[in-house]
């Protein structure tokens, strides 16, 4: 990875980590703090962080100073954290792992994690209110999350994947499911980010255009790192998806490595609307090669 990437991605993690620290610290002494305690769980497993780093990579292409951004980033972190605590569920991928530790239904049990992925949801829009950012802002991202992560986005994007679970899909139908299920948080905060730092309309078009062809990149490597990647590095079982409708099962690897690299492509030319992109050109052809 780039140095200056490198940097960055640690600066954007710590601040993301920080404030989700800080979140429930006092909620020690609420009757409820085994909830918390299962929320908070979750948000401390680690993970890439790459949503909360899109969203401070796209505020500072803006012009603006990439904390105006932290608020969102944390909010996505929230929402990507619920929909693994529920993922993770028996009634619905049945994962023992996740991050290299135990899922949260192993250490809590059923009804605590889907609790703990009730909560992490409504707070993300806790959070993302109390922006200080201007209230116009604050509402564009928080109906921008909204529809990223509800039945338009992510969670019709799971119901598509669990239905195509009795068949095989057609090309269209991965497509439509992928762009929902991962994609459509990716979108949520590449465009936030830009809304954060004021960004232009031209702008948040040209973020969308990135979101849609890294998140597509960003899937079918995920599909390849199933096949040819390791636990270890992973932080999960491979070979779970082998009987799902993934981009591999449709393509095959050597065709999925090349539709890699041509929607990396696609992500490079969006940047073109930004006087200086900086670190997304990196992150998209780093993306495209990870092995984790």
């Amino acid at each position: 990875m780039d140095r200056m990437l490198n940097e960055f991605w640690q600066r954007s993690a710590e601040r993301t980590q920080s404030m989700l620290k800080s979140l429930y610290a006092d909620a020690a002494g609420e009757p409820q703090r085994l909830l918390f305690e299962a929320m908070d769980y979750s948000l401390q497993a680690g993970g890439k962080r790459l949503r909360p780093l899109l969203c401070h990579l796209f505020c500072e292409a803006c012009g603006a100073p990439f904390d105006r951004a932290d608020h969102a980033a944390a909010a996505v972190e929230m929402i990507h954290t619920y929909s693994l605590i529920h993922d993770d569920l028996p009634a619905m991928d049945n994962d023992d792992f996740r991050r290299g530790k135990p899922t949260s239904h192993k250490v809590y049990g059923e009804a605590m994690a889907i609790l703990a992925g009730d909560g992490l949801q409504t707070d993300a829009f806790r959070v993302l209110a109390m922006a200080p950012l201007p209230p116009e802002r604050v509402v564009s991202c928080l109906r921008l999350l909204s529809e990223c992560a509800g039945p338009y986005g992510m969670v019709g994007g799971q119901v598509l994947d669990m239905e195509a679970e009795r068949r095989e899909c057609t090309e269209r139908e991965v497509l439509d499911i992928q762009s929902r299920k991962t994609g459509a948080l990716i979108r949520a905060a590449c465009e936030m980010g830009v809304v954060s730092g004021a960004g232009t309309d031209a702008q948040r078009s040209a973020a969308r255009a990135y979101a849609e062809a890294v998140g597509l990149a960003f899937q079918i490597r995920d599909d390849m790192l199933d096949v040819i990647g390791d636990s270890a590095r992973l932080g999960k079982q491979v070979g779970k998806d082998e009987n799902k409708n993934t981009f591999v099962r449709l393509y095959g690897v050597e065709k999925c490595q090349k539709l890699v690299t041509e929607y990396t492509e696609q992500a490079l030319r969006a940047l073109e609307e930004f006087d200086e992109p900086g670190l997304l050109n990196d992150l998209a052809v780093y993306l495209s090669n990870r092995d984790h």
